[in-house]
């Protein structure tokens, strides 16, 4: 490819940002409110406990750090009368039997738009909002690895996380015969649900959702898509590779230290003016990240490439940095936390939809604590977990409070 297809980029004014959807004082209520949106899956006869209670308590145990069905139902017997009636229980708790077939034939992806939306709803707005600001949501999978089938596979879900707030917008099962790419669309679908609209909203995903059809998805919800490029698309690969980098100049340089190393980021970018200027669709800009690190005395390389669908004008060398590094969230300040503190890969749930449910319930008990400003989520479970009525009052009250 010619050089004069794809000068470097120039910094320019940034424009428009995602839309946001208001979220009115009705929309603003208690858990037991919102959990009344979830359909019930059990015959209506001979029910004897409220669903918006099994449905409450799972949420707040969870929470307080239970991580398997049998210590939700440990969790509420636990519970003085006073607790227990204000989660809804006014006439005894269930066993643990009931709470467990209730929890393993939820809709889980319904479940998770529905407590999704009630932690969007309940996150503090920001008082004045950055002009630069752009809704930037991380996608990834992760394999449960003690939630194995009767086949012997291992259930496997597909998450987007909201990455300014620590929230789960959606999170789909992929299909045991499939991968995550056949998920992709029904992730978008779900996510839409909760934030009613995604344009402007930024994706950002790894190299195996580098497909046309993902890219193709995303610019039809007026969405964009930022992606990393490795040998699985090889001719794009190739392309990207070959563009004259020597010849561009550094866009964004940041410096870390910290855990006995010290790296440098270097970020490049060029505008592909020409249509069809790489095997990509919609791509507006080529990246190339140059990762330098000394360990020990010992300095290592490491270079990516990636493309984004914004121009020049709406996502400088800098936003992209920021951008490209925040993808790290999903790995880090949520699947690591599900595995460390709630002991995820340990729990061998297989029945029904229970894997993906109990997961879901991971994902809120990490958003809720991430939007009260937790940083340390095990030690804000066990906060949780000494003070039960601040928690139950804080997530029953029908305005935003922090517990």
């Amino acid at each position: 490819m010619a050089s004069s297809l794809i000068p470097a980029l120039a910094v320019t004014a940034p424009v428009s940002t995602a839309e946001a959807v208001p979220v009115t004082e009705g929309e603003r209520g208690g858990l037991l409110h919102a959990l009344a949106a979830v359909p019930d899956p059990r015959d209506p006869r001979g029910v004897r406990y409220p669903l918006t209670a099994l449905l409450a308590v799972a949420v707040c145990a969870v929470m307080a750090g239970a991580s398997s069905f049998a210590t939700i139902t440990d969790w509420l017997h636990d519970l003085d009368e006073q607790a227990q009636d204000q989660l809804g229980f006014t006439a005894g708790v269930p066993v643990g039997s009931t709470v467990w077939r209730l929890l393993t034939r939820l809709d889980d992806t319904l479940l998770g738009n529905v407590l999704a939306g009630w932690l969007r709803a309940r996150t503090p707005a920001e008082a004045t909002t950055p002009r630069r600001y752009r809704t930037v949501i991380a996608i990834d999978g992760k394999t449960l690895r003690g939630a194995r089938l009767g086949d012997g596979r291992q259930v496997h879900l597909l998450s987007a996380l909201d990455t300014a707030t620590g929230i789960v917008l959606a999170q789909v099962t992929v299909d045991t015969k499939s991968n995550e790419i056949t998920s992709f669309a029904p992730l978008l679908d779900a996510v839409e649900r909760v934030l009613g609209t995604l344009a402007g909203v930024l994706f950002i995903a790894d190299a195996l959702h580098t497909q046309t059809g993902h890219a193709d998805e995303v610019a039809a919800r007026r969405a964009h898509l930022l992606v990393q490029v490795k040998a699985n698309r090889p001719t794009l690969f190739k392309q990207l590779k070959r563009l004259p980098w020597a010849q561009i100049p550094a866009g964004d340089r940041t410096r870390d230290r910290g855990h006995g190393r010290r790296e440098t980021r270097t970020v490049k970018a060029v505008t592909l003016h020409t249509p069809g200027g790489i095997a990509f669709s919609h791509a507006q800009q080529a990246i190339r990240i140059t990762r330098t690190r000394i360990v020990a005395g010992k300095t290592s390389r490491e270079t990516a490439y990636l493309t984004v669908s914004l121009p020049a004008g709406h996502a400088t060398a800098r936003d992209l940095q920021t951008w490209i590094r925040r993808h790290w969230h999903i790995e880090n300040r949520l699947h690591h936390v599900r595995d460390v503190t709630f002991r995820e890969d340990l729990h061998q749930a297989r029945t029904g939809n229970g894997p993906a449910v109990i997961a879901t319930l991971r994902n809120t008990a990490i958003g809720w604590h991430r939007t009260n400003g937790a940083t340390n989520i095990a030690r804000a479970t066990r906060r949780a977990n000494r003070q039960p009525h601040d928690l139950i009052a804080a997530v029953t009250s029908s305005y935003p409070t922090t517990q």
